[in-house]
């Protein structure tokens, strides 16, 4: 008989980084939790849903978020890994740009992070064991023009990392972080400033016209978990080669 695979939970799963982390998650045979706000594209996904829920949640709507993991957990055991992928980039420069994307930004890649952790954290330290990973960016340490608010949420997901990192270290409980570089999502479909999003074009053409493909991201995120227990493997920067910065 094979041994039950603990229970993994994916924000932000409906594409890019975390569409991969399903797949990836799913082929090595872990009961899934996904979510995002777009389930129908989760649902349409190349995966084997025998074991596999999906929930229709916002990661800035706590109550909803808990319901989800909670039902999952009920079905599958106590949530193991969390993926914190769920994020927003608006690029604008912060002379033009509408407060409201600062806000959209901050609250999604932010406080959204500071939800699921909140969920799952409390039993991962009564257990002394489980992991916890957090999608942050390579602008989450240093500075790009037209990413005032969104360099500024991700350097936010850093601070927060390395600090409950520390505060769990003691109990056995893993926080990471990958950072990504530039990448083929579809982070840049809901940018609203032409300008910003032109100079982004015009940049990655230096890099040949393309970016980071989202499957490498997954399989980092796969590499930390599968160390043991005792090794965190507590950051990793990863972008295409030819990405100047």
């Amino acid at each position: 008989m094979s041994e039950t695979k603990p229970l993994v939970v994916i924000t932000g799963a409906s594409s890019g980084f975390g569409a991969e982390d399903a797949k990836l998650f799913n082929a090595a045979g872990f009961p899934l939790l996904l979510l995002g706000r777009r389930v129908e594209k989760i649902k349409a996904l190349p995966l084997d849903f025998t074991n596999v829920m999906t929930a229709a949640v916002d990661v800035t709507d706590q109550a909803a978020l808990k319901a989800a993991i909670v039902a999952a957990e009920a079905k599958y055991g106590a949530t193991d890994l969390l993926i914190n992928n769920a994020g927003v980039m608006l690029l604008g420069n912060v002379q033009r740009q509408d407060p409201k994307e600062w806000q959209t930004m901050l609250d999604t890649n932010v406080m959204g992070v500071l939800n699921g952790t909140q969920i799952v954290l409390p039993a991962m330290v009564a257990r002394h064991h489980g992991t916890i990973i957090n999608m942050s960016s390579i602008a989450g340490f240093k500075a790009f023009a037209n990413h005032a608010a969104y360099v500024a949420s991700k350097f936010g997901v850093h601070g927060l990392s390395e600090t409950i990192r520390q505060e769990v270290s003691n109990d056995n409980v893993r926080i990471s972080l990958v950072a990504p570089g530039a990448g083929e999502t579809e982070l840049l479909t809901h940018v609203t400033d032409k300008g910003a999003l032109k100079d982004y074009e015009a940049w990655k053409q230096t890099m040949g016209g393309l970016t980071l493909d989202p499957k490498y991201v997954a399989q980092t995120v796969k590499f930390i978990y599968d160390m043991p227990q005792e090794v965190n493997v507590r950051e990793i920067d990863l972008a295409a080669t030819r990405q100047d910065n």
